[in-house]
């Protein structure tokens, strides 16, 4: 691409994690920069304009309700894995459960990746409720170990109190994604495939003189 369509980037995100651990917020905080603290176990899919470092990018997020069975909900799941350019994962620093959630979240993304052929997976994993310090469970330390180990990224946030933070997460998401794309080596049209077939034999013809 050149020019202004070298500057477009769509990225498709799925947002996950278990129920109360304030992914809606988190994404809603980010669309709207507004912070709602109730919701429902609603699954939407918003699309959002933003610039970030002169790129015009258009994210596509699916915030998706949590399933403890995966293999209940596995054709969904693996259409989801199969859709998402890069995944927002998200606990609770209050609750244990949940961070244990997104360490088997990414091992199944992983697996999943693998058996649909797609090697890197850009996923954040995002520690929330920062604000609420005071009943945390899950030490910052142990959320950046998790990345470490798995070669995600990593944020501690509040959605309650600060919409910068959240922008970060998305924008070192778009970031992981970029590199993920431009790492794919794309399949050779039928222009590259011909001119390679005739490198192939005019080298055949010169030999042979």
């Amino acid at each position: 691409m050149t020019g202004l369509n070298a500057l477009k980037v769509d990225a498709n995100v799925v947002v996950l994690g278990t129920d109360r651990v304030g992914k809606s917020a988190l994404t809603v905080r980010f669309l709207t920069r507004r912070f709602i603290g109730e919701y429902g176990d609603i699954e939407s899919i918003y699309s959002h304009n933003v610039i970030v470092d002169g790129r015009d990018i258009t994210f596509n997020i699916w915030d998706s309700p949590y399933c403890q069975d995966l293999s209940r909900e596995t054709t969904l799941y693996e259409k989801r894995v199969q859709w998402a350019d890069g995944f927002v994962l998200v606990y609770s620093i209050c609750d244990r459960a949940s961070f244990n959630a997104v360490t088997k979240l990414i091992q199944s993304i992983k697996a999943t990746k693998d058996y649909l052929g797609m090697d890197k997976v850009p996923v954040v994993i995002v520690g929330n409720k920062k604000d609420l310090n005071h009943r945390r469970t899950v030490l910052s330390e142990e959320g950046r170990l998790l990345a470490l180990t798995t070669a995600c990224q990593f944020y501690e946030v509040t959605a309650a109190e600060n919409y910068h933070s959240i922008f970060m997460v998305f924008h070192g998401l778009i970031d992981r994604i970029h590199a993920s794309k431009s790492s794919i080596k794309r399949p050779a049209g039928i222009k590259g495939i011909v001119k390679s077939m005739s490198a192939v034999f005019t080298r055949k013809r010169t030999d042979s003189l």
